[in-house]
This record gives structure tokens, C-alpha cells and sequence, in this order.
């Protein structure tokens, strides 16, 4: 593991990479101890308080762990899909609240990518997944539901149909594409929408997914991107005549 110490990238950014690059190489493995801090210090030759930095790097992308006690020290972390998913989610959190994507670009990709998990989900979902379609469609429908709860079902709908494909990296693919993208769209939409109209479009693709229609359920999301489509675009026209 080398670094460069005349490169413009800041040295505790070069180790992070360095070490990195050596696990996703294999030269470091799951569960393996890395070297102590003063040992990377003097192969890096740079401070401690350096190496401390790039280790905290690491521990936020979940690459490493720490551990505590006379076996202590940094350990080769086992990344989990669930670890995966949270890294997603705050990526495109970000984008988005930086306006770095526009909202048919979101709409485009969140929906292109779940109509592609709709024939999966139809044909291998299971009863929980269902259930829980089901049972988001029940609360969408209860009077007095705040818009805050309102959105917070429409993203459990559609995180229970993508996770009915049982493909865990379509699972991670659209962490981002429904948690950060979908409350993006209601808050934008929510004052022009029907509810009802969105809990039958609902119901539409949640029938389609029971029968194992994969066609139907594809036809349902096309239909939702498009009423979602046009309640943008009028809450965006209407923003503009202000």
C-alpha cells in the first residue's frame, strides 16, 4: 500500500484509498486485523492523527471496524446489504438535495428500474411481502392520515414490491430510487394529488402482483409514473404563473 505524497489528495484520503484498494483486491480479507495505527503511521509515513482520520474514513463506508480490548484494533469489516442500503439512501438523499437531479430524471430512473422488479415480484413474492401492500393500501385509505404518514406508506408499498423480486441487488439498485426519490416526488406532488386515485393505482398493481400478473403490474407502474408526471408538470406550471 502506497501513497503519493506530492499528489494534490490529502494523505488521510490516499490511505483510506490505499486500504481500500487492498481489500477490495483480497490482499486484506473479511475479519482481518490491520495493522495498528502506529504501524500504518510508520508505513505511511505520516502522523498518527493522519491515519486516525483515514481509519474514520473507512468506518463510515462500513469497510472497517473497531474493536475495543487487548485484541482490539481495526478489522476488515463483512459488508451486509442492510449496511448497503443506508449508504444508498444518504447518496442519493444528497444528490437530490443538491438539486444535482431533476425530478423527471428521478421519476424516470426510480420508475424504470421498479417496473423492471415488477414481473420478479409477481412471480416470487411472498405472503409477508403482499401483506404488507396490502396493508399499506389499508392505511393509505384511513381518514386523517397526515401527508408525513401518507408518504411514509407509499414508500413502504413500493420498498415491499421491489423486495418481492427476492433479488437483494435489486433491493439495493433502488434503496435510493424509492426512500430518496419517492418522498421527493410527494413532497412535490402532494398538494395536486387524489389520494384515491393513487391508493386504486395502488390496489391495481398490488392485484396484479397476487395474481402473478407481471404484465399488469408493469402496466399499473406506467400508469402511476404518468398521473405522477402530470401532477408535477401542473404544480410546476402552477408555481410558474405566481
Amino acid at each position: 500500500m502506497q501513497i503519493d505524497p506530492s499528489s494534490s489528495a490529502g494523505l488521510s484520503v490516499q490511505i483510506a484509498q490505499a486500504i481500500k484498494d487492498a481489500i477490495i483486491s483480497g490482499d486484506l480479507i473479511v475479519d482481518e486485523r490491520l495493522p495498528s495505527e502506529a504501524e500504518l503511521s510508520d508505513h505511511f509515513q505520516v502522523s498518527r492523527p493522519t491515519v486516525r482520520e483515514a481509519l474514520k474514513r473507512l468506518a463510515a463506508q462500513s469497510l472497517i471496524r473497531t474493536q475495543r480490548g487487548a485484541s482490539g484494533g481495526a478489522f476488515v469489516n463483512r459488508i451486509s446489504f442492510e449496511d448497503a442500503y443506508a449508504q444508498q439512501v444518504t447518496t442519493s438523499t444528497l444528490l437530490l438535495s443538491m438539486n444535482e437531479v431533476s425530478f423527471d430524471t428521478a421519476c424516470e430512473a426510480r420508475y424504470a428500474l421498479e417496473r423492471s422488479c415488477a414481473p420478479l415480484s409477481a412471480a416470487r413474492r411472498s405472503a409477508d411481502h403482499l401483506a404488507t401492500m396490502r396493508a399499506e393500501i389499508f392505511r393509505q385509505g384511513q381518514p386523517g392520515l397526515t401527508d408525513v404518514a401518507f408518504c411514509a406508506s407509499d414508500v413502504a408499498f413500493h420498498r415491499a414490491l421491489v423486495d418481492g423480486a427476492c433479488n437483494p441487488v435489486l433491493s439495493y439498485q433502488l434503496a435510493g430510487a424509492v426512500e430518496a426519490m419517492q418522498p421527493l416526488m410527494n413532497m412535490i406532488t402532494f398538494t395536486a394529488r387524489d389520494r384515491a386515485v393513487i391508493t386504486g393505482l395502488h390496489t391495481r398493481i398490488a392485484n396484479a402482483i397476487e395474481a402473478g400478473d407481471g404484465g399488469a403490474a408493469v402496466a399499473g407502474l406506467q400508469d402511476l409514473e404518468d398521473e405522477t408526471r402530470e401532477l408535477a408538470a401542473n404544480v410546476f406550471a402552477a408555481r410558474a404563473r405566481r
